[in-house]
């Protein structure tokens, strides 16, 4: 019985018809075949009294636990800007939100301050959707970061 714009769909309707379903035998984590993975290493780097930290990979809830320790302890550091490079990164979410803000205000605290070097659309999206362009300031390169 179908309710408004509903469909009955059989399984062949997708072209599953084996026993690997929908998605034919994907694996969820397609391309990353350990998890750990997910997160690649950050770089950090130093210009004059800048810090230049250089992310990549997915921004997330696996990345914000991980990148938490490094990122407040640059924060924290001598550095008059710290700039947090998401060029290489391939996902950003409010996790990576939290990430840029904690950092941020770990920063401030000591008269720092962050820049966000970042090009990608959906990300400068993000991050003004939550109002937070004008606190963490993105901008399309790292020169202009370390100003």
């Amino acid at each position: 019985m179908r309710q408004g714009n509903q469909q009955d769909y059989l399984s062949d309707d997708f072209g599953d018809s084996g026993d690997d379903g929908l998605f034919g035998g994907c694996d969820v984590l397609a391309g990353t075949a350990d998890p750990d993975n997910a997160v690649h290493p950050a770089v950090v780097r130093t210009i004059d009294d800048c810090a230049v930290v250089e992310l990549g990979g997915d921004i997330d809830l696996l990345a914000l636990h991980r990148l938490t320790p490094l990122l407040d302890t640059v924060a924290a550091g001598p550095y008059r800007v710290v700039a947090v490079d998401l060029t290489a990164t391939t996902f950003f979410d409010c996790s990576g939100l939290t990430l840029l803000v904690r950092t941020h205000r770990r920063a401030l605290e000591r008269g720092g301050r962050v820049t966000v070097v970042c090009r990608h659309r959906l990300t400068l999206r993000i991050i003004a959707m939550s109002r937070l362009t004008e606190v963490l300031c993105p901008v399309p390169t790292v020169e202009e970061a370390l100003r």
